[in-house]
């Protein structure tokens, strides 16, 4: 009888000990699969690697009116990669003149990734927001069909509080593609980084250049 209860004990405690070793296999199991998918669902880009070809495409903010050639972003994250970013910026270009300009860009440098800002002037000229957000979608697709890359740059409406056109987001939600939302508009919003009300300084170029660096690292 007492050897019946111990082996009763015994087994409960085997089969308690062997339940509890199974959680945390299971727990451990879990926690790493949702660490592994934790990215799954953000849009990726090529590796940067020596034979990349980065053009940056877009108004006066690419252009990088307000400061020096040397100080514009494109120039700043050249710098910080490492590797040339040809700016192909054009102040006062709105979406529907950079819609026409684009393929001959891509055809002349056939780079594999393109960081497209643009839309500024369309906002301030108070364009219609379906025909930015029609080209901004086109010129998208344009340079997908070149087999490039694409990272888009929002840009804030004037207000006394900058915040991103909303839709900047639902176009790269849509388009499954690496987004930043935030750093003009922080950028225009600080007086210590901005040249005029549209543009940044030096310092704000800075700013914006480490973003997209950012977000380039973080999209790999």
């Amino acid at each position: 009888m007492i050897y019946q209860i111990q082996l009763n004990t015994w087994m409960l405690s085997t089969h308690s000990s062997t339940t509890s070793k199974m959680h945390k296999i299971i727990t451990t199991f879990l926690l790493a699969a949702i660490l592994i998918c934790s990215g799954c669902g953000k849009p990726k880009i090529s590796t940067i690697s020596e034979t990349s070809v980065i053009v940056a495409f877009g108004d006066s903010l690419t252009h990088g009116t307000g400061a020096n050639n040397n100080e514009s972003y494109p120039a700043v994250l050249s710098g910080l990669l490492n590797r040339e970013v040809i700016n192909a910026g054009v102040p006062g270009e709105d979406t529907t003149d950079g819609l026409i300009r684009l393929p001959s860009v891509l055809e002349q440098h056939q780079p594999t990734l393109v960081i497209l800002c643009h839309g500024g002037n369309d906002i301030l000229q108070k364009q219609d927001a379906q025909t930015t957000i029609k080209n901004i979608n086109a010129m998208i697709d344009i340079i997908q069909d070149c087999d490039a890359d694409v990272i888009l740059v929002g840009v804030p409406k004037p207000a006394l509080i900058l915040k991103t056109a909303k839709f900047y987001k639902n176009i790269a939600k849509q388009q499954k593609i690496p987004y930043q939302g935030k750093v003009v508009a922080e950028v225009l919003s600080t007086p210590s980084l901005k040249s005029d009300h549209a543009h940044p300084n030096e310092d704000g170029y800075q700013q914006v250049a480490e973003a997209i660096l950012t977000l380039i690292n973080n999209s790999q």
